[in-house]
């Protein structure tokens, strides 16, 4: 309506922003912005505050790249180390002079950290954001209250079921570990029954639907006929891991932004989300991040910004087989009649069997007969350029 009357302008196409034309000053509401950082997937909401209490008014679902990050590193260090073979069938060995400095991570983790913060810069530019809230702590500080306890009594404190819970659903994928059934109520049940000796640390705890843990009883893994359950229960965790190593580098990249910065546990946000009903996707779960997120409105079927990260190209100037050796060179021009790979464009094509509108990303070659979308072969007179490619694609 207000593009419509002329009162506002198209800012951005992704996220979709306007600008307003004829005020220049008004109250804002304080609007806060809250992450729930992932491992392949990060939740990110603004949540602004009413009169009538705090609401969501924008959301998005961050799609990483940290699998596609190692799998390019360890294609590269293959290639060299084949090549290297082939060159210098003997190298001496080199000085152990190469330190990492303090807190370093690898790229595959670092890439998580630093969507998370360009997100945050972006944001901040389109929305009045006067604090954010971000899940980091993933378990409950109970030691500093009663630094006697241990074990899972760790775990036994305001937010007991909570956290301890949400590792086994992550751990056993939201399904009893003996008949694989989902979509029940699932039991904490001990591998080793505590009658037969089995303790309550979480390397010997699972999930179970009340038909198997009553039929189990006082059975072990192995002799109720599944014993692999044992091994897979010691069996590491690498998206909790990548979680827990970037849990604080996350927080420290936001303390940059000079905003009020508040860090919560999982188990905090999973009781807030359950209190309300609401599901579990991850944007919902950075809305219920923090003591805002005990009463936030949201609408659980609204449609929110998928985003996924793609990166910003290759530098790899020339292109090997299987077996490392050279098989092109590509240029070192990438913009043409001023379009980039990756571009977002539109076409109008007046006539011909391409006739029509297309719109979508484009692929640029060097003699003006772009790709776009499904589309190929279309000429670069007819493409109006819509939105830069920014290493992200939008859904």
């Amino acid at each position: 309506m207000l593009l419509r009357q002329g009162r506002a302008a198209v800012l951005r196409r992704f996220p979709f922003t306007i600008i307003l034309k004829d005020r220049s000053t008004g109250e804002c509401q304080h609007v806060e912005l809250k992450v729930g950082p992932g491992s392949k997937e990060s939740g990110i909401a603004l949540v602004a505050a009413f009169t009538k209490g705090k609401a969501v008014v924008w959301g998005m679902a961050l799609e990483h790249r940290g699998q596609r990050i190692k799998a390019c590193l360890d294609s590269r260090r293959a290639l060299r180390h084949t090549r290297r073979n082939r060159k210098t069938r003997y190298r001496a060995p080199r000085f152990n002079n190469r330190t990492r400095p303090k807190g370093w991570l690898p790229p595959s983790l670092m890439s998580r950290v630093w969507n998370v913060d360009t997100w945050a810069k972006r944001l901040r530019k389109f929305a009045p954001v006067t604090s954010v809230a971000i899940e980091t702590i993933r378990f409950d500080t109970q030691k500093l209250v009663n630094p006697e306890i241990s074990g899972v009594e760790y775990q036994q404190g305001t937010l007991f079921g909570y956290e301890v819970r949400e590792y086994l659903l992550e751990k056993w994928q939201r399904r009893c570990a003996y008949c694989a059934v989902e979509g029940v109520a699932l039991e904490v049940e001990h591998i080793v029954p505590k009658s037969r000796g089995g303790s309550n640390r979480v390397s010997n705890l699972t999930l179970a639907c009340r038909p198997c843990n009553e039929k189990k009883g006082s059975l072990t893994a192995h002799e109720f006929g599944y014993p692999n359950i044992q091994k897979q229960a010691l069996k590491p965790l690498r998206d909790a891991a990548a979680v827990n190593a970037t849990r604080f580098a996350v927080g420290e990249v936001l303390k940059a932004h000079g905003l009020r910065l508040t860090f919560w546990s999982e188990g905090r946000t999973k009781h807030n989300r359950t209190k309300q009903g609401y599901p579990k996707v991850h944007w919902i779960d950075a809305a219920c991040v923090g003591e805002s997120g005990a009463q936030v409105s949201l609408d659980p079927k609204a449609s929110v910004l998928r985003v996924k990260a793609m990166g910003h190209g290759k530098r790899q100037m020339c292109g090997t087989d299987k077996y490392g050796f050279p098989v092109q060179h590509r240029s070192n021009k990438n913009v043409h009649f001023g379009f980039k790979t990756g571009d977002v464009a539109r076409a109008v094509v007046p006539r011909g069997k391409l006739a029509g509108v297309h719109t979508g990303r484009v692929t640029v070659r060097a003699n003006g007969s772009f790709r776009l979308g499904a589309a190929d072969g279309i000429s670069h007179k007819y493409c109006t350029l819509l939105y830069r490619k920014d290493g992200y694609s939008y859904a």
